[in-house]
């Protein structure tokens, strides 16, 4: 029996990792303007903060 051949997994800064970032920020901000849109308030107004 040989053992699978896997690439040991990667931390800190690397194409992954920011990719994962930049499709979670893009999807935030979409949120954040469906939220403004729906509830006619901005995020922070609608979190309490304002």
């Amino acid at each position: 029996m040989s053992n699978p051949n896997l690439s040991e997994p990667k931390f800190g800064f690397n194409e992954y990792a920011e990719r994962l970032n930049g499709r979670a920020a893009m999807i935030g901000f979409v949120l954040a303007i469906v939220i403004e849109a729906v509830t006619g308030q901005g995020v922070a107004s609608w979190l309490g903060l304002l």
